[in-house]
């Protein structure tokens, strides 16, 4: 039998598609560039290190993993240098790069191929890492003034100018003095490495809504809930300014954009990514005003991640066929059979 006459046999579903885990890897690593173009511009070359550094350290500690447990390798997916690139995106540029090593580690091989690998962990592998990372409270919280390049040339972060984030001001309930709002939008102010730029990282989401990688039902949510709870409890200025810092500020668009919407840590049901990205909002206000941190988009994601289980479950998707009659006629003879055991019950 030739070549071209074989064919394979499998149980369905029998769905072709040129999408793999690769494909969809590198498109969100197409997504996060204009955001590290950004950070190169504003906080100098190091961060194109920081970022390579966590990226390749990422892509070592899973080979290292998989190939000391005999495991087939997986290195190739590119999911590895996601998530390094995600974990710098989180941290700030003076973040020293043993620390950033010491995060990946945690990330992949505690997080993540301890758990199975791809697609088995239970939350973020890169935010369980940012928050692993508060061991390191004073390097985690030393923001760096933009085009304060002196050092970062040298890849040392030491004499490096240092400021307040937006979010560190807000905290007061008042607006930063020190920057404007179209500062914070394009992302010439201190923060996070991959964070400070809301403008590259809508560029970011738009490309992956439109490859179809994500869908805008989880950062729309997320976003809207925040918008929706910011104009109702403004600061000290107008509802509508209040809630544009708080879109643009701090880690929210990196967190609705790409850490919400992953496939492994969300919900696969449509109803259920709605809610998921509402509790996502919930929590991140709650945490930015109640809470001791400044900022709750990171503990918001990891505390809804722990929830994905049972929001599937309680929202499931409607089944292919099934009309609203067929679902109304299945639940009356489920009471009706319900109504019978119980009558036989008495009867006995």
């Amino acid at each position: 039998m030739d070549k071209e006459s074989m064919f394979s046999i499998s149980t369905s579903p029998h769905i072709r598609s040129r999408e793999d885990t690769r494909s969809i890897m590198l498109d969100v690593i197409i997504a996060l560039i204009p955001a590290l173009a950004v950070a190169a511009y504003m906080f100098g070359f190091r961060a194109i290190v920081m970022t390579a550094v966590s990226a390749g350290a990422c892509v070592f500690f899973e080979w290292g993993y998989r190939r000391l447990m005999k495991k087939s390798n997986t290195v190739g997916d590119l999911s590895a240098v996601v998530t390094g690139m995600l974990l710098a995106y989180c941290l700030p540029p003076t973040m020293p790069l043993w620390s950033v090593i010491i995060g990946d580690l945690f990330a992949i091989v505690l997080v993540k191929q301890v758990f199975g690998g791809i697609g088995k962990n239970f939350v973020n592998p890169a935010l369980a890492a940012r928050a692993f990372m508060a061991s390191w409270p004073v390097a985690l919280t030393t923001w760096a003034q933009p085009f304060s390049y002196k050092s970062f040339f040298s890849l040392s972060s030491a004499d490096v100018v240092t400021a307040a984030t937006p979010l560190a001001s807000m905290k007061n309930g008042t607006l930063p003095e020190t920057a404007t709002l179209l500062q914070v939008f394009i992302g010439q102010t201190a923060g996070s490495l991959g964070e400070v730029s809301a403008f590259a990282l809508l560029l970011g989401g738009i490309y992956l809504v439109v490859r179809r990688v994500i869908t805008p039902r989880i950062p729309l949510s997320f976003m809207l809930t925040v918008a929706a709870l910011s104009l109702l409890f403004p600061g000290s200025c107008g509802r509508v300014e209040w809630t544009l810092w708080q879109l643009c500020s701090g880690g929210l668009m990196l967190g609705a954009i790409f850490m919400a919407t992953d496939y492994a840590t969300s919900p696969v049901n449509p109803r259920a990514q709605t809610v998921y990205g509402i509790g996502c909002g919930l929590l991140t206000v709650f945490i930015r005003r109640f809470g001791s941190y400044a900022e709750g988009v990171s503990f918001s994601i990891l505390i809804m991640n722990t929830a994905v289980w049972l929001l599937d479950r309680a929202l499931p998707s409607s089944r292919f066929g099934v009309t609203a009659e067929m679902r109304r006629s299945a639940r009356r003879e489920a009471k009706a059979a319900k109504r019978g055991a119980a009558e036989e019950v008495e009867a006995k």
